[in-house]
Order: C-alpha cells, then structure tokens, then sequence
C-alpha cells in the first residue's frame, strides 16, 4: 500500500482569483505548507536544527493542473518521498480533491531542496540529517519500472 503525508486544505475566498478559481500560485504555497506540517508533526528535531543553523533551500518547484478547483472545495495534499541523495530530497504532491466520498486528482506537483548549513555569506551543501531521513523513509515513492528513484542510506543512522 502506498504512504504518504497528508495535509488537509479548506480553499477560502481569499485563494481565489476575479473569475473563481484558485490562483495558481497557491498551489505551490500548500507544497511549502505540506513541508512545513510534515517537519513539525514527523521530525521536530528538525525544526531545531532549522532553528541552530539548517537551511531548507528550495531549488525547483513545479505544478501540472488537470481541472480548477474553487471557493470551499477540501483538498487532500499528499506528499511523497520521491527521491533522496546525500544532500538533497525529491518531494512529489498530488492534490486530490474530496468531495462527497469521492476523490479527483487536480493537480501534481514536484519540489526539489537541498539541506545547506552555514552563514549567508558561505552557506555550503550539508548531509541530509539522519532524523529526517528516517522520517521521510516512511513516505518513499514505491518503485516502477523505469523510474529516477535515488536513495542513498534511506533509513541509515
């Protein structure tokens, strides 16, 4: 069975563009909110290292929309491990809309970061923590035939 982290959205007005539905941007703010429950609610200790000296620099980010979604709809966003090298992770979201027991995928997207420590003015390349590794070894991407998947030392520690 597949895991992933989910974090669940109510769309309010304020998302919305004149004609009614979501304004692209959003969508790339609910990775950045996903991200951010994830760390506190699976990896705290993290969030302490953010706090010391751990920067989370986000290198790519992108989204495909298959349908609009508007004012009120309940959205599912699930955040998968896509990928892991030494110093960076893959994050893949798919956007599923709930409605009346039903679910609609309308949206996916990709987030690429890379752990980086240091001050701003020499802020270099850092391992992935161990903790966070452990934890986001829970929500790997199943493998496919074919597939990109990296993991180095998912898990280790």
């Amino acid at each position: 069975m597949e895991s992933y982290y989910e974090y669940r959205h109510l769309v309010g007005f304020e998302e919305t563009n004149l004609v009614g539905n979501v304004y692209y941007v959003n969508y790339m703010r609910w990775q950045g909110r996903c991200r951010e429950m994830f760390l506190r609610d699976e990896a705290p200790e993290v969030l302490a290292d953010i706090r010391d000296d751990l920067k989370l620099f986000t290198l790519k980010c992108e989204c495909e929309f298959f349908t609009e979604i508007t004012a009120f709809d309940e959205l599912s966003i699930r955040m998968r491990l896509e990928d892991l090298t030494q110093t960076q992770i893959g994050f893949a979201f798919d956007y599923v809309r709930l409605r009346d027991g039903f679910e609609e995928l309308v949206a996916r997207g990709r987030q690429r970061i890379a752990c980086m420590r240091g001050p701003n003015t020499d802020t270099r390349p850092t391992r992935v923590p161990d903790t966070l590794r452990a934890a986001l070894s829970r929500y790997a991407v199943p493998p496919t035939a074919g597939g990109r998947r990296v993991f180095e030392g998912v898990g280790e520690g």
